[in-house]
């Protein structure tokens, strides 16, 4: 899991039988520098499924890869992002 910053939203104009009823956030990935209180993120911008609903600026945890289908079942789904928490504070030790 990593942390992401919530920077924008997506709104899909057709209905796709395929997806899953939820939100599209766009977000950023933090590095250590930003955990740490410091200015930075990842030069990456990911689009996640959330069903939490995260607002702009949240933090939350991007779970990516064959973990993001896991929480449909067996129902096949084009996601390779999910939002797993949105989170409050961050605890960072940069030390270790």
């Amino acid at each position: 899991m990593r942390i992401a910053r919530v920077i924008g939203k997506i709104v899909l104009n057709q209905h796709m039988p395929d997806v899953v009823p939820g939100s599209y956030l766009i977000v950023r990935p933090l590095n250590r520098q930003a955990l740490a209180g410091g200015a930075g993120s990842i030069d990456e911008t990911i689009v996640l499924w959330d069903c939490l609903a995260a607002r702009e600026g949240d933090l939350v945890g991007l779970v990516e890869g064959r973990e993001a289908a896991v929480p449909f079942g067996k129902k096949k789904v084009p996601y390779d992002s999910y939002n797993a928490c949105i989170l409050d504070t961050v605890d960072f030790d940069p030390v270790l």
